[in-house]
């Protein structure tokens, strides 16, 4: 598939070299695409990227992304199924910028024609693509009121190394503030490890 990642930072950019293995089309999506020659991986303009993909990603910060994607334009995205990444943290990392929502619902309600589905936004971007890394299994989250933009997004996450057994589809877009309302016990779990390279799984009883 085309997929163009809106941002350039860690997350994006190892995304796009998770998805880029797999043998996806992937571009990077800038303000300043001049400016990110550098970074190995292809990268243009935002308006660009957004008609170049099929599937869009939004790894900016959570605390711009709204406005970012306002400056693409409704018409740029609709019909395109767009996967949130992102989560509203303050620079000190201890408040979230949708305390009471969530970025993905914000995202969902400022283009109510582009589908979005919220999912890893849990973990560090080195287990994005390497959950096979980690000490065992772990869950992946989805949240999205469309059922074929989930089930894209499954595949995408499958192709990262997630199998279905892993991803748990927790019901639509409001069901993101979980996910990122994750974030902050993400951080203090970070400064119990001292490291960022982990995550969760869920449990189930056994059965019987």
């Amino acid at each position: 598939m085309r997929i163009g990642l809106l941002g350039t930072g860690n997350v994006a950019r190892a995304l796009a070299h998770g998805w880029r293995a797999a043998g996806h089309d992937v571009l990077l999506g800038s303000r300043a695409p001049k400016e990110r020659a550098d970074l190995g991986l292809p990268v243009a303009g935002l308006h660009e990227t957004a008609a170049h993909a099929e599937v869009l990603v939004n790894a900016t910060p959570g605390t711009v992304s709204v406005e970012l994607l306002r400056s693409i334009g409704r018409p740029a995205l609709a019909g395109k199924l767009l996967i949130d990444v992102g989560v509203g943290l303050s620079d000190d990392y201890t408040e979230l910028s949708h305390p009471n929502s969530s970025l993905g619902e914000q995202i969902q309600g400022a283009f109510p024609l582009t589908p979005v589905v919220k999912t890893l936004c849990t973990m560090d971007s080195t287990v994005m693509i390497a959950p096979d890394g980690l000490d065992g299994p772990s869950t992946v989250f989805l949240s999205g009121d469309d059922a074929e933009a989930k089930r894209t997004t499954g595949r995408l996450l499958t192709d990262l190394g997630w199998p279905p057994s892993s991803q748990l589809d927790i019901g639509g877009i409001a069901t993101a503030r979980g996910q990122e309302h994750f974030a902050l016990l993400f951080m203090g779990i970070a400064g119990g490890l001292g490291a960022h390279a982990f995550n969760i799984n869920v449990v189930t009883r056994a059965a019987g």
